[in-house]
């Protein structure tokens, strides 16, 4: 989105760094060409990433390596639950694979805390949902 300077009247670009970009892409930042981590990503650079993304792109998606926050959600996990289980580190595909075949036990324990999660924030919710419509 381009905003209008007052001073000058003239536009200017939004733009993000790489890792904020890596971030909005669900990427590795280290595992991006070498000219993504060194540049600046526009705004409209994003947003075509995002609609069309190159090879590179479609790969490190497919195959990892994925930063903690994919790794988290293609485990089922939270990222803390990452924490105590010792993975501090981007996993491949490959790996977060053989870690759903293998189920370690932090693993089991971990699916099984943020299941529990989720159904208290349901029920949290519904709640809410009964107070609003007894309010209304």
């Amino acid at each position: 989105m381009d905003t209008l300077d007052p001073m000058t009247s003239h536009h200017t670009t939004q733009s993000m760094k790489p890792a904020t970009a890596a971030k909005k892409l669900g990427v590795y930042l280290e595992a991006t060409p070498a000219e993504f981590r060194e540049g600046v990503v526009t705004r409209a650079e994003l947003n075509t990433l995002q609609a069309d993304p190159p090879q590179w792109l479609r790969d490190l998606r497919r195959d990892g390596p994925h930063p903690r926050p994919v790794v988290a959600q293609k485990l089922g996990v939270s990222i803390a639950g990452l924490a105590r289980g010792g993975l501090t580190e981007a996993l491949t595909t490959e790996q977060i694979e053989a870690l759903k075949q293998e189920q370690p036990e932090w693993l089991v324990k971990e699916r099984a805390t943020q299941a529990e999660v989720r159904k208290e924030v349901a029920r949290l919710r519904e709640r809410d949902a009964e107070r609003a419509a007894k309010d209304a």
